[in-house]
């Protein structure tokens, strides 16, 4: 039980902490749109975030991405993934 409890302690620890990394890194509209997002397709959300901060730790991005660069990384994503698809 302490365990169990322990555990998602430290989950809503790191849920804090990316979120925080989140909000350096996007502007409030990028970030509201990735908030719509997460209502459809979570999972997707997910991954992204974490993309979206080992690039911004990585120094590959510029800071703080804007609702138009983050349209313009979704919709390359969203082409990679249709290519990806209908090539398997």
């Amino acid at each position: 039980m302490a365990d169990e409890q322990s555990q998602s302690q430290r989950m809503a620890e790191l849920e804090g902490r990316k979120q925080s990394l989140i909000r350096q890194i996007l502007t409030p509209e990028a970030r509201e749109r990735l908030g719509r997002i997460r209502l459809v397709r979570a999972e997707f959300v997910e991954q992204l975030e974490l993309q979206l901060i080992q690039a911004a730790q990585s120094g590959r991005m510029q800071l703080p991405i804007t609702d138009a660069q983050l349209k313009e990384l979704l919709t390359k994503l969203q082409t990679q993934q249709r290519n990806t698809s209908l090539r398997g």
